[in-house]
C-alpha cells in the first residue's frame, strides 16, 4: 500500500471512529448539541458561531440597502414611508424627512430579519438567514407604492405571505419542491453559485456597467481606487487562508479587509460613490466610518392596510383588483422559487440534503420562510425571504440552526449597533460571495451533460440566473426547457404532474407585463 492509499485508509478509519463515538454515546452530548444535531452534522459550537457571524456580515448590507430603496421612494400621494412629504413646499427635497425614513426602515429591517432568522434556526434548524428580499423590495417601492399608499402596499405583501403559507400548510409547496428532478436541483445550485459570485463582484465594483459593453472590468477595463484594493486584499487573503486550511478564513478576511478600509477612509477621505456617477472610485454601499448614533424608531411596525388597495376612492374596482392579483402573483412566484433555489444551494454546499436532494425538516423550513413574508409586510420592510448569502456561512462551517440563531441575534444587536455594522463596506464582505461561487460550481460535474434533454435545461438554468440577474428567471427557463424537451422526447408521462402546473405558472410569470398592460387598457 503506497503513501496515498495509507492516508486514505487512516482518514476513513478516523471518520468511522468519530462516527461510532458520536452515535454510541448520545448521553454525553449537551442538550444544545442534541437539539441542533451539531455533532450529528459534523460540526462544533465554535464553527456554528463563526458561520453564523459570516452569514450576518455577508447579509448586513441589507440594513443599509433596503432603507435606500424603501426609505427614499414615495407613494401615490408623494409621501415617504414615514408619512412625511418627500418634497417641501418650495419643491426642494425634504432631506431631514428622508433621513428619518431611512432610519426607520433600517431599524425595522434589522428587527424582522433578526426574529425570522432566529425562528429559522429554532424551527427549521437550518443554517440560513432571512431578511428583506432584494428585487421584492424594489417591486414594492417602484411598482406597488406609486399606485397606492405605503400601508396598502405592505398589506398586499401580507396577503402574498398568507397565500404562500397556505401553500405550505396544504403541502403544495413541499410537493413542488420534491417534484423537481435532481438534475435541475443541481443546476439551480450551480447557477446560484455563479449568481452570487456576480453579485459579489458587482457590489465591490470589480465588475460594472460598461461603455459599449453590458459590463466591464472596473472602470474602463482597469481596477482603480482604494475600495477595489480592499476587495483584492480580502479576496487573496481569503483564498490563501482557505488553501492553507486555516479555520475561520472567511471571517478573518472580512475583519482584516474592514480594518484596512477604515484606515484608508480615515486617511484618504474616499467617500461614497454618487448616484450621478461622480466619485466612481468611492465606496459602493457602506462607507467604513462610524455614523451618528440614533435610538431606533420602530413605529413602522404594524402600519398596514389589508383591504384599501382593492377599494380605490372607496369603491371596489374589478380592473384594479385583477391588476393587483397579477402583481401579488408575481411576488408569490418570485418568493416561492427564490427560496427553493436558496435551500438547495445552502443544503448542497453543506452536504445537508438526502438522496432525494431534500433537507431535513423541509416543511418547517418552508413554513418559516413563508411566515417571513407576512412578517416583512407587518414590519413595513417588504417580503422577507431566505438569503443565498447564507452559503458564505456554510462555507465557513455552519451546518445547523445554531448558526441561524447567531445570525439572528447579530441582526437584533444591529438595531442598536447600526453605526458599527455600517463600517463593513461591501468591498470587504464581497470576497466571501465571490469565493462561495467557486465552492458551489464544483457540483456541475454531477449533471449528465451527455443527455441533451437534461443538459440543456441545466445549462439554461445556470446561465440565466447571472445573465438575467434573477434566480427565479433561471429556474423558470430551466423548468420550461425541461418539460418541453421531455415531451418531445416522448417522456411526457415520466414528468411529475406538478412540473406541468409550475411550467404553466411560469409562462404566466414571464408574460405578466403585457397582461397588466392589457388589463389597464381594458
Amino acid at each position: 500500500m503506497d503513501r496515498e492509499e495509507t492516508g486514505k485508509a487512516l482518514h476513513h478509519y478516523h471518520v468511522a471512529v468519530v462516527t461510532n463515538t458520536d452515535t454510541a454515546a448520545p448521553s454525553e452530548q449537551s442538550a444544545l448539541d442534541r437539539f441542533f444535531s451539531i455533532t450529528k452534522r459534523g460540526s462544533t459550537v465554535g464553527r456554528e458561531i463563526r458561520g453564523g457571524l459570516v452569514t450576518f456580515f455577508a447579509m448586513a448590507y441589507i440594513i443599509a440597502l433596503n432603507p435606500l430603496i424603501l426609505g427614499t421612494a414615495t407613494d401615490k400621494n408623494g409621501l415617504l414611508i414615514s408619512g412625511e412629504p418627500y418634497l417641501l413646499a418650495d419643491g426642494a427635497v425634504n432631506h431631514e424627512a428622508v433621513s428619518i425614513a431611512i432610519g426607520m426602515v433600517a431599524a425595522a429591517t434589522a428587527l424582522v430579519a433578526g426574529v425570522m432568522t432566529i425562528l429559522m434556526g429554532v424551527i427549521g434548524r437550518f443554517p440560513m438567514g432571512l431578511a428583506a428580499g432584494l428585487g421584492l423590495n424594489a417591486l414594492v417601492a417602484y411598482v406597488l407604492a406609486p399606485q397606492m399608499t405605503w400601508a396598502q402596499a405592505m398589506g398586499l405583501v401580507v396577503w402574498e405571505g398568507i397565500l404562500i403559507t397556505i401553500l405550505v400548510l396544504t403541502g403544495f409547496r413541499t410537493a413542488v419542491f420534491k417534484a423537481v428532478p435532481k438534475t435541475l436541483r443541481t443546476a439551480i445550485s450551480v447557477g446560484i453559485g455563479l449568481f452570487i459570485a456576480f453579485v459579489g463582484l458587482l457590489n465591490a465594483g470589480v465588475v460594472r456597467p460598461g461603455s459599449g459593453t453590458p459590463v466591464e472590468l472596473g472602470i474602463g477595463g482597469s481596477l482603480v481606487g482604494w475600495p477595489i484594493f480592499v476587495f483584492l486584499v480580502g479576496f487573496f487573503l481569503l483564498i490563501g487562508l482557505h488553501t492553507l486550511r486555516v479555520k475561520g478564513a472567511i471571517l478573518i478576511s472580512i475583519v482584516v479587509a474592514t480594518t484596512l478600509a477604515i484606515i484608508l477612509e480615515a486617511v484618504a477621505h474616499i467617500g461614497p460613490q454618487a448616484p450621478d456617477g461622480s466619485n466612481a472610485t468611492g465606496w459602493a454601499l457602506n462607507v467604513p466610518q462610524l455614523s451618528d448614533f440614533r435610538l431606533p424608531d420602530l413605529s413602522l411596525i404594524g402600519n398596514i392596510d389589508m383591504f384599501g388597495a382593492f377599494f380605490p376612492d372607496g369603491e371596489f374596482s374589478f380592473t384594479v383588483t385583477l391588476t393587483l392579483v397579477v402583481l401579488v402573483f408575481s411576488l408569490l412566484l418570485a418568493d416561492f422559487f427564490d427560496t427553493m433555489g436558496t435551500v438547495v444551494a445552502v443544503g448542497s454546499e453543506g452536504d445537508l440534503l438526502d438522496e432525494q436532494g431534500m433537507p431535513e425538516r423541509t416543511t418547517e423550513i418552508l413554513l418559516v420562510d413563508s411566515a417571513a413574508a407576512i412578517a416583512g409586510g407587518l414590519g413595513s420592510v417588504s417580503s422577507n425571504t431566505s438569503f443565498v448569502e447564507s452559503t458564505a456561512g456554510v462555507g465557513e462551517g455552519a451546518r445547523t440552526g445554531l448558526a441561524s440563531v447567531v445570525t439572528g441575534v447579530a441582526f437584533l444587536l444591529a438595531i442598536f449597533l447600526a453605526p458599527i455594522i455600517n463600517m463593513v463596506p461591501s468591498e470587504a464582505a464581497s470576497p466571501a460571495l465571490a469565493f462561495v461561487g467557486f465552492l458551489m460550481i464544483s457540483q456541475v460535474v454531477d449533471i449528465d451533460w451527455t443527455k441533451p434533454e437534461l443538459g440543456i435545461p441545466a445549462f439554461f438554468t445556470i446561465i440565466f440566473m447571472p445573465f438575467a440577474y434573477s434566480i427565479t428567471t433561471g429556474i423558470g427557463v430551466g423548468f420550461l426547457a425541461y418539460v418541453f424537451l421531455q415531451v418531445i422526447k416522448g417522456n411526457g408521462k415520466k414528468v411529475h404532474p406538478l412540473m406541468y402546473v409550475v411550467a404553466v405558472l411560469f409562462i404566466g410569470y414571464f408574460v405578466q407585463g403585457p397582461v397588466i398592460e392589457l388589463i389597464a387598457n381594458a
